[in-house]
């Protein structure tokens, strides 16, 4: 490994505030959009390997502004360069996808925004040692983790992780927020209600994937204290994935958390690089990473549907005013979610199963979406992205519906609702 020094878990312990939580006030915000790559013709058809090879060796080629990178499934992911406004972010990301759709297009193949591949049963087209590990690891608990890694898709909405001072950008706050607020985000967009051409019982199947998954890894740590504190336990206690090993296989250890391997030393001690792999092998719904990165919201359908996402999540969160409006809204959610953290309570699976035909999911997403509109002309929101984010609350927030509903509409005749 490139960094082959032994670590104690004081310095495991600052590495993780250091490189996690970067602090100071909120400027900078980013996007990463996941797409599931498929044939218009023929939808249901999983693509051939020699063909989704040919794309993926294209798309490299490509002269983006934002990163490209393929995720197990052959799943395509766009992550924009951190920007400074929101209009900035929209702008540079869309030229992107424009770019992508257009060689996709004489390849005949297209980008589908789907929570969950309506379609196909998970396959694994990517074969690096990360994921050979990742599968095995995954299959001892059951199908979840193979489905989360090659049928699953989002918008992940990137925000700075704030300042040190309390108040509403203030990091402890904004930490607070994206794990309150998120369940009323997963509830709005959930898109993901079919498995192979049928309703699964839920509008967001992916985050019932992610909720079927092992908790130490895919839950959020316990609420309450400094978030530094609480997200370096959480990664020192969460069990290892992987050790990686340059001269033959990985092992994929069974039940060993990162702490106890440090400990023991063995087979050998960890490192930081094996520090920073470890950590990016866990999926919480907010992910520390220097800045905070909410994972929790299905892909969206259309060819602009996911700026409505980022501009409601990003209004809510770098508007002063708009984050106290709001952080008061979802705050009394906690009362009613349970003790289990997210997404395993009570609030985050009615929202991935009944998205806003909840009652008190729907009644805070009419009021976070108010008070998201109120706050875009404020930071400079195009008059565009404002429309779109509008016209979204018409169609589905104060109507107590989600995309999913769309969805299922053909099959039920109910407007989604079975």
């Amino acid at each position: 490994m490139p960094d082959d020094k032994a670590i104690s878990e004081a310095e495991m312990e600052a590495r993780l505030h250091g490189i996690c939580f970067k602090t100071g006030p909120p400027r900078r915000i980013g996007v990463e959009l996941e797409w599931l790559l498929y044939d218009p013709h023929i939808p249901a058809r999983p693509i051939e390997a020699a063909r989704l090879e040919a794309a993926v060796t294209a798309l490299r080629g490509l002269p983006l502004r934002s990163a490209i990178t393929f995720e197990p499934g052959g799943q395509v992911e766009l992550s924009s360069l951190p920007a400074d406004s929101l209009t900035e972010c929209v702008e540079s990301a869309a030229a992107d996808l424009v770019l992508v759709r257009s060689l996709l297009a004489g390849l005949g193949l297209g980008l589908a925004g789907h929570g969950h591949d309506p379609w196909r049963p998970p396959r694994r087209f990517l074969t690096t040692p990360r994921y050979e590990c990742m599968e095995t690891y995954f299959d001892r608990r059951g199908p979840a983790g193979r489905s989360m890694m090659c049928s699953t898709a989002s918008v992940q909405v990137c925000v700075d992780a704030g300042h040190e001072e309390p108040g509403p950008l203030g990091m402890a706050r904004r930490w607070r927020l994206a794990h309150l607020l998120g369940a009323v985000l997963t509830a709005a967009f959930a898109n993901s209600p079919l498995r192979q051409g049928r309703p699964t019982g839920y509008r967001s199947t992916r985050q019932a994937v992610w909720t079927a998954m092992e908790p130490g890894r895919t839950h959020a740590p316990p609420d309450g204290g400094d978030p530094r504190t609480a997200w370096a336990h959480y990664v020192l206690d969460a069990p290892v994935m992987a050790i990686r090993d340059e001269k033959g296989p990985w092992a994929v250890p069974s039940g060993v958390t990162f702490r106890q391997w440090a400990r023991t030393g063995l087979p050998r001690p960890p490192t930081l690089d094996d520090l920073d792999f470890h950590a990016s092998t866990l999926f919480p719904p907010v992910r520390p990473r220097g800045h905070l990165e909410l994972r929790m919201i299905d892909a969206q359908s259309g060819e602009d549907g996911w700026i409505v996402p980022l501009a409601v999540t990003v209004a809510l969160f770098d508007d002063p005013q708009a984050a106290e409006t709001v952080y008061r809204v979802v705050k009394p959610l906690a009362e009613t979610a349970g003790a289990r953290p997210a997404p395993g309570n009570r609030l985050w699976r009615a929202a991935a199963r009944h998205g806003l035909a909840d009652p008190e999911l729907r009644a805070a997403a009419v009021s976070c979406f108010a008070t998201a509109l109120d706050a875009l002309p404020r930071i400079g929101a195009s008059p565009a992205i404002t429309a779109a984010v509008a016209a979204f609350t018409d169609r589905y927030v104060a109507r107590g519906r989600c995309p999913a509903d769309d969805l299922l509409a053909p099959l039920t005749g109910k407007e989604g609702r079975p």
